[in-house]
């Protein structure tokens, strides 16, 4: 009788240790995610050839510090930025869409507050300055099943990316000038022609987004798969997903 109760008391114990190790494990993931590093996955392609739907991605909030927005729901309110630092011109960011204060986006920082930015002929100008864009090549995008024409552009800060130009003289090939608000910051998509941005005014588009609606920089794709191409993933043919799976994405950094 003595053997089966220390037994039963034995296994109580052991069922303890497992919920008490899985609560700590929850805890420390949600600190985690709340102040550290928050886990996002890209839907559209306004960032291709950088980012690509499937990319799965880590968000550090610590880069900018923490305002209402970096905490779910915003469950913490306050207004302003504690802990803060700017974001630097090239920065990939998670922000709050300004029209809604809801709607995670995600594009590059362009324009800095007092900036002047505009399009011209395809060709992006910060305070009057033509930013370098040199070809490099294409990409092929399983979506459209067609080659994009990519450039190379070098922001003044000696930041380096490359943007797609789909369509020479697009609707938003030309626009601006916009002067940057105190404050706040001109986003834009890296897929020139599929992406809305500070291009488009609040009202239908992202506007001047407010230093508080920022929520962290992107840092790592910490894993990606081919969704976004009609023949990765069918359930017809489970064998191939491993393939579908893009290996060489996963760790790469978001620059």
């Amino acid at each position: 009788m003595g053997l089966q109760t220390d037994a039963n008391k034995a296994r109580d114990s052991g069922w303890r240790e497992t919920i008490k190790i899985i609560v700590q494990a929850i805890i420390l993931a949600m600190i985690v995610r709340v102040f550290f590093y928050q886990p996002f996955n890209i839907p559209s392609g306004s960032m291709r050839q950088t980012l690509l739907v499937g990319d799965y991605l880590f968000v550090s909030k610590l880069a900018y510090g923490y305002s209402r927005y970096s905490f779910p729901y915003g469950l913490v309110p306050f207004s302003g930025r504690i802990f803060a630092a700017e974001p630097k011109r090239g920065d990939v960011v998670v922000f709050k869409l300004p029209r809604d204060n809801s709607t995670d986006f995600i594009k590059r920082v362009i324009g800095l507050p007092g900036d002047e930015v505009a399009m011209r002929g395809g060709i992006l100008y910060i305070n009057g300055q033509a930013v370098p864009k040199v070809r490099k090549g294409s990409y092929f995008s399983p979506e459209e099943n067609q080659l994009i024409p990519s450039f190379e552009e070098t922001l003044p800060n000696g930041v380096k990316y490359v943007v797609l130009d789909a369509l020479p003289n697009g609707p938003s090939d030309n626009a601006g000038p916009f002067k940057v608000p105190a404050g706040h910051y001109f986003m834009m998509g890296d897929n020139r022609d599929n992406s809305t941005d500070s291009r488009m005014s609040t009202h239908y588009g992202v506007g001047y987004v407010p230093y508080e609606n920022l929520v962290g920089r992107a840092e790592i794709i910490f894993f990606s798969a081919a969704v976004d191409d009609p023949n990765a993933f069918r359930l017809t043919s489970p064998w191939t997903w491993p393939f579908d799976i893009r290996w060489g994405r996963i760790f790469g950094l978001v620059r």
